[in-house]
């Protein structure tokens, strides 16, 4: 069924209005630093970032994927963050109150596209959020060793100022090998153990490798 001029314009203006409303994640700076240790990047790059390394280390994959759909999934993952703020990983309290400030973050953000559009993107952020298809698992790969190599790549920086923990990290990561082992042991063996080995992560645990 065709639409009406009047249907596109509206379609149009909704579209317009979210994809200028999603560009205040430019805005939303997270803990982690660049790999050249100037600054802290901020949503959007962070959001890129994953989307090309699901590119570039798809073969590393524990399952066959739909590799398009894993892109939008971490394009959109932390749009939410634009109203509910960016929770460090290892915010405790933060965490009390992550899903009910980005739930409701999700029912405005994605509210603002047409039905159709808005419908799709949120039932794709919410399956990234449960995490248990092989696109979400992939995604979720993607998310924690960024960060993870970010810090390798910086000496560092972010673990040692806020005196991260190993016991932090591999709680973090523990669903990491779910998308991909392979991806999962090289954090572990380049990105980590040679932090543990400098000081940069306190070792409070050991690690039990399978």
């Amino acid at each position: 069924m065709e639409r009406s001029r009047e249907e596109l314009d509206t379609r149009l203006k909704q579209q317009i209005q979210f994809i200028v409303e999603v560009d205040k994640v430019k805005n939303i700076f997270r803990q982690t630093y660049l790999a050249d240790a100037n600054r802290k990047e901020n949503d959007a790059e962070h959001s890129w970032h994953l989307a090309l390394m699901a590119v570039l280390l798809k073969d590393y994959m524990k399952e066959e994927i739909d590799l398009a759909k894993v892109m939008i999934m971490v394009l959109i993952h932390d749009l939410v963050e634009i109203d509910a703020g960016d929770t460090y990983a290892y915010d405790e309290s933060g965490a009390a109150t992550k899903r009910e400030r980005e739930e409701k973050a999700a029912d405005r953000i994605f509210g603002l596209l047409p039905s159709d559009q808005g419908d799709k993107l949120r039932a794709l952020w919410d399956e990234f959020e449960e995490g248990t298809t092989p696109e979400a698992k992939f995604a979720h790969t993607m998310d924690n060793i960024q960060p993870t190599m970010l810090n390798a790549a910086t000496n560092g920086k972010s673990w040692k100022e806020k005196g991260v923990q190993l016991s932090q990290i591999l709680n973090r990561n523990s669903n990491t090998a779910d998308g991909s082992q392979t991806l999962w042991e090289y954090s572990l063996q380049h990105f980590i153990e040679p932090n543990i080995e400098k000081g940069n992560i306190i070792e409070d645990t050991e690690i039990k490798k399978v």
